[in-house]
């Protein structure tokens, strides 16, 4: 048995396969190594209750999560998982590497990851290459969900969302300068705080405002994770996460504009990743 999990900072998505099936879909709190230590990434993997009874039997247990950016992270997940899965060989890797596998069909392609962080590579079936680290919610992740959320908490505090989407956002949240920042400053893992905003802007994606904001953040996330490969244009680009799925024709607006070739979008990169290691590991060639 081989054990797949996909996380970024709000969820992780866990499937158990057995030669060339699914026997197990399970999800948990997401697992970041710059936000949980390891007992708290033990704690959430032993909630899962479903998951526990199969221990013995899983060979291998593949990984994939934000933060999981160095060798140094990548152990704090390693040794938690090594806690429950104490006889399994075990395998962790940034989840960047889970998006380029869930996309790859044989031929090179750049790989676009905008959920609640931002990053991007180039895989050539072999190598995952990036030009630009991920530097997370605080210094970067242009066009991701914490991103927007922070533009709509900053416009909202400064009075400058126009008066019927303040409105609504008064009327939605009930949430004063005294709560938000609370949230973004005192309390753990805000960039999933930020990115929870996500679902009021899809609301109103149509709205001026927003569609400025939407193309100013997805243009310049193009500009900095995408046009930093020299040959971006010579290939398919591939998106994963919940900014390109839902904002998917702002998406192609930009595209069109920078002349980029659309590949394939994914919101969730589980299902496609599975298909990638039972191929891998279980399809006889």
């Amino acid at each position: 048995m081989i054990l797949i999990g996909t996380s970024g900072s709000s969820k992780c998505d866990w499937e158990l396969i057995q030669d060339n099936r699914k026997v197990l879909t399970l999800s948990s709190s997401g697992i970041n190594p710059y936000f949980h230590t390891e007992d708290i990434i033990e704690i959430s993997i032993r909630s899962l209750g479903d998951l526990l009874k199969y221990i013995e039997e899983i060979e291998v247990v593949f990984f994939y999560g934000s933060g999981c950016s160095s060798k140094k992270l990548q152990n704090i997940v390693q040794r938690a998982l090594n806690q429950v899965f104490i006889k399994s060989h075990i395998y962790v890797n940034h989840d960047i590497v889970a998006a380029a596998f869930a996309t790859y069909e044989g031929t090179s392609n750049f790989t676009c990851l905008m959920g609640t962080g931002a990053n991007s590579c180039f895989f050539d079936g072999d190598i995952v290459r990036q030009e630009v680290p991920g530097i997370d919610y605080v210094l970067g992740d242009e066009g991701s969900g914490a991103y927007f959320g922070k533009i709509l908490l900053q416009s909202f505090l400064r009075k400058q969302l126009p008066d019927e989407i303040a409105a609504d956002f008064e009327e939605t949240y009930s949430l004063d300068i005294h709560d938000i920042l609370q949230n973004v400053y005192m309390k753990p893992f805000a960039n999933v705080y930020l990115a929870s905003f996500a679902q009021f802007i899809h609301k109103h994606k149509d709205h001026p405002f927003f569609r400025v904001m939407l193309k100013d953040g997805i243009r310049k996330y193009v500009e900095i994770y995408l046009e930093c490969f020299p040959d971006h244009k010579n290939h398919a680009v591939h998106f994963v996460g919940s900014i390109p799925y839902f904002f998917e024709d702002i998406l192609k607006e930009i595209l069109v504009e920078k002349e980029i070739e659309l590949g394939k979008i994914i919101k969730e990169p589980i299902e496609k990743l599975v298909q990638y290691h039972i191929n891998k590991h279980f399809t006889t060639k």
